[in-house]
Parts: structure tokens; sequence; C-alpha cells
């Protein structure tokens, strides 16, 4: 851990030297999101209406992130409304996949480096990779290059690098009940290989290793339920103990009521995780309000219920342990 990554990932931290962190770094996914609320086909959504949303997000509640992760394409005017003590992330793949090609292969963003992230505000470097274990081995060592490349970028240019792992199986869905079964495998093996020292990752971001919809619990009947609460906190537990690098968990676009559910588990789990960069569990009520009432009434949305969300995940980050318990970086936090 050098000076400069533990520079940047204390500016990330709070003060405990937890992640407490917002993401909106969402391109394919929030087109998505605002095709569904105006009606109009996703490649028609102006890309004004991306750079607008982000920067009321940021600037609305960055004051209760410690770090926010955005985009070179969208979010540069969103970068520049965030809080002061607020850190910044920024995403270096290109969002989506090719779908007439297996594997969901990654892609850098053409015109970008590691070094032009860092020149431009960088605290850290964070890529989106799909991945599955049970992959083609030609397929997977494609996707291990490139993640080892990224990782001897980020080596260069002395700056943090996260690997968002988003599991996945070809074929699946992965809300479905199928891709739920294999999902604590998945995870926990994606965890295991991507902590490799060849790949020179600072921080995961993963998911929670279960499908939270399938956990049983008064909102999940028996007849339903995949796993048992206890079955469900046995995932959680082995796959930190997977983990030899600091990891955080995504909300992978559920509820904020779900996500907080899955803190719990963690909680009880006695999970390593060094806190959460959560998205769309905190902003995704607000796109419908933006299109449909406009702006004036998304910050009046965000001032109200999307910091009540955030601070709802913030008040279940307790159980998380500070980033620097699994590193030999330095232990001085933003202060």
């Amino acid at each position: 851990m050098t000076e400069g990554k533990t520079k940047g990932l204390q500016a990330l931290a709070d003060k405990r030297g937890v992640i407490a962190a917002l993401a909106i770094d969402q391109r394919s996914a929030l087109r998505k999101l605002f095709a569904q609320a105006s009606g109009r086909p996703a490649e028609a959504i102006p890309g004004d209406w991306l750079v607008e949303f982000k920067e009321r997000v940021s600037a609305i509640l960055t004051p209760h992130a410690s770090a926010i992760l955005l985009d070179p394409e969208y979010g540069f005017r969103a970068a520049r409304a965030r809080d002061s003590h607020t850190g910044l992330l920024l995403a270096y793949e290109v969002s989506g996949y090719d779908k007439s090609a297996p594997g969901r292969l990654p892609r850098t963003l053409p015109g970008i480096s590691v070094e032009k992230l860092k020149a431009y505000g960088a605290d850290a470097v964070k890529v989106l990779l799909y991945y599955s274990t049970r992959d083609a081995s030609a397929i997977n060592a494609l996707k291990h290059d490139w993640v080892a490349r990224i990782g001897e970028e980020c080596q260069v240019a002395d700056i943090p690098f996260f690997l968002e792992i988003v599991a996945y199986q070809e074929g699946m869905g992965e809300k479905g009940i199928e891709f739920a079964r294999i999902k604590p495998e998945v995870v926990t093996r994606s965890v295991e290989e991507f902590c490799n020292s060849r790949y020179a990752v600072d921080v995961l971001k993963v998911g929670v290793p279960v499908s939270m919809e399938f956990v049983e619990s008064s909102a999940v009947p028996p007849s339903r339920a995949l796993y048992t609460r206890a079955e469900a906190i046995a995932h959680f537990r082995r796959a930190s103990h997977a983990a030899t690098l600091p990891f955080i968990y995504l909300s992978e676009g559920v509820s904020n009521d779900l996500f907080v559910e899955a803190l719990k588990l963690a909680a009880e789990a006695n999970s390593d995780f060094s806190g959460v960069l959560c998205g769309r569990a905190t902003w995704q009520n607000g796109v419908s309000i933006f299109v449909q009432r406009g702006p004036a009434a998304l910050e009046e949305w965000l001032a109200d219920e999307g910091v009540r969300n955030i601070e709802n995940v913030n008040a279940h980050l307790a159980a998380a342990r500070p980033w620097h318990d699994r590193t030999n970086g330095f232990t001085r936090s933003k202060g």
C-alpha cells in the first residue's frame, strides 16, 4: 500500500475508515429508468437529463456520503457539485456489454486512461466486471488479463483500484431462483480469485452473496424462500472469509429496505465488510419525479426521501470494519 493509494482511500472513507459511498455512475441502467418513467426509448433519452439528474443527486446527497462514484461521460458537473469533504471515484469501463458476443466482455472507455481520470480529480478508479466462475476458461482468461492490466495501470499512477464484480451466469436472469441457487458459490469464488495479488486490486465492490428476494423473512414465506436466515448468514460468513482485501457491498438495484436487510445479515454474520457503494437503493425513485415534475421537485424529493434513504443505509454501517484493517497502509483517517 503506497502513500498515493493510502491517500486516495483516506479521501474516500469516513473518520473511522469506513467507506459510506454513493454510486451514480450508471449510464445504460439510468437510461432504462428514464425510459420507463418517460415512455421514450432508452436510446432517445437526452444526455442532458443524465447530466442534470446526477448533478442534483450529488449536490443534495453527498453531504451524507464519504465518497461518490461517477462516470466521465455524464458526471463532471456532478463531481463539481459534490460536498467539499466527499471523495471522488471515477468509472473507467464502457457501460453495459456487447450482447451479440458471449461472456459479457469488458471494455475501457475510449480516449480515457487512469492518468486522465487522476488528472480529472479522481481519488480512485473503478471498473465493473461481469464475472462467473462457470464461464469458459478462455473467456475468464481474457477477463483476468484485462483486470491485471488495469491494476498495473493504477499502480503506475499510484491511485487506488476498485474492482466491482457483478456475479452472473449466461442464460440465467440475475433475479431468478435458478441464479439464486448458485449465487453464493459464484460470489465467494469470484472474491477468492480477485484477491490474488496479480490483479493489484485495492478494494473489491461486490454484491451480497445471496439473492435477498429469496431469504426467509416476514415478507418471504418458507414456501418461496430458498435460504433460511441461518443459511443466508452462513453464506455471508463464507464469502467474507474468502476475502483477503477490503471489500464493500453494492446494492444491486434492490430497494432501500431490502439493502438494509442485507446489511443486517452481514452484521449478524460478523462480515468484515468495509462499507458500501450504494446507488439505486438511494435515488432510483427520484427518476420519475424528475421526468414528470422537473428538477425542483427532484431536489425536494432528494432533500426528504433521498436523504432518509442514505441515512438509513449509513445507520447500518456500525458493524463495518475500517478498510486499513486489511491492508498494510497508514491508519490516519480523514478528519
